[in-house]
């Protein structure tokens, strides 16, 4: 089943300060897709939500339907803090809203079924701080970890851009330059002219579920230089799509059962590996998945036998990378 386009980030963080223009850019948004034919189209539905009980008409932020590029449709100024804040002794509100996606053009009311990603904006009761006041951390990256989730099987495509909008928009007499320092051979390319970060290809969560990058930035203004440096992790989401395996290919196993054998007394045992999923909980889930049965015609076997299902978390270690699985024994 194709489940169509998907965000590589659960939720995104910036900040907004009061007066800063319309039409300024704030966050890049991006999707990943289920098939190579897909187009992904971004949309705000809903109002601002302020707090759990509160929300508020959207009138301040909007998104550009194909790039994902969400940005200032109209300044903030001190009445709007006021009125988005719980009380205007606050130095900062936080507001949430919803971005939609889907691979074709919006219709209003398809926001309630679509795949969403959350966006908080801390609206900050002061103008944004002159370039120069800025640390390194802070005009290179946002507060938000550099860590991403990539399913497996799918087509590469770019998903994210190191470059802050905000940043590049506003401080223009600062160079920023990025690189993304990895091992040889993985599958991630930074693109230096869009700032762009691509999966290359698709990826196998059986042979590696998780990438260990560094994110770099340099900072250069005048003479003066500096240099930062952040992980940048992805994590490689599953798909059921590996069978279980036996150890030794062998789908047997002999039971001598003698007389007087105590009630308990194990008789054999059979072990099945699953490189594709662990264990998950309630532990009644994982159990359902497989089960052990004694095919008997006999109804005083029935009785007299039972199979008992234990499994636990193991890891593989595939081109010397840890991959968890589950090792289930009957």
């Amino acid at each position: 089943v194709a489940l169509g386009l998907y965000f590589p980030r659960k939720e995104y963080l910036e900040n907004v300060y009061l007066d800063e223009p319309a039409g300024m850019p704030l966050l890049r948004i991006h999707a990943l897709k289920d098939s190579d034919e897909e187009v992904a189209h971004f949309h705000l539905c809903q109002n601002l939500i302020i707090s759990r009980a509160r929300s508020h008409e959207n009138n301040w932020f909007q998104i550009r339907e194909k790039k994902g590029l969400l940005y200032l449709s109209q300044s903030l100024d001190r009445e709007d803090f006021n009125l988005l804040s719980v009380g205007n002794w606050m130095p900062l509100s936080k507001v949430m809203l919803y971005v939609f996606l889907s691979s074709h053009p919006f219709q209003e009311k398809e926001c309630d079924s679509a795949t969403r990603t959350t966006v908080f904006l801390s609206l900050i009761n002061a103008t944004a701080p002159a370039c120069s006041s800025l640390t390194a951390r802070q005009l290179c990256f946002t507060e938000m970890d550099l860590s991403f989730h990539i399913k497996e099987n799918k087509p590469p495509g770019i998903f994210h851009q190191l470059q802050l909008p905000s940043v590049h928009h506003l401080c223009q007499n600062l160079s920023i330059s990025y690189k993304l320092l990895a091992a040889e051979g993985v599958p991630f390319r930074y693109n230096e002219s869009t700032t762009g970060v691509q999966v290359t290809q698709s990826l196998d969560r059986e042979e590696r579920e998780r990438y260990e990058l560094i994110a770099k930035c340099t900072v250069r203004e005048g003479f003066r230089e500096m240099q930062v440096e952040v992980p940048f992790l992805v994590n490689v989401l599953d798909e059921d799509d590996s069978p279980p395996f036996l150890p030794n290919g062998t789908d047997t196993a002999d039971a001598v059962v003698e007389f007087n054998r105590k009630e308990g007394t194990v008789l054999s045992t059979l072990t099945v590996y699953d490189a594709d999923t662990t264990p998950i909980y309630p532990l009644e889930s994982s159990r359902k998945k497989y089960t052990g049965t004694i095919i008997t015609d006999d109804p005083w076997i029935s009785e007299t036998f039972r199979v008992e299902h234990i499994f636990d978390e193991i890891h593989f270690n595939p081109n010397g990378s840890q991959v968890r699985g589950t090792r289930h024994e009957y």
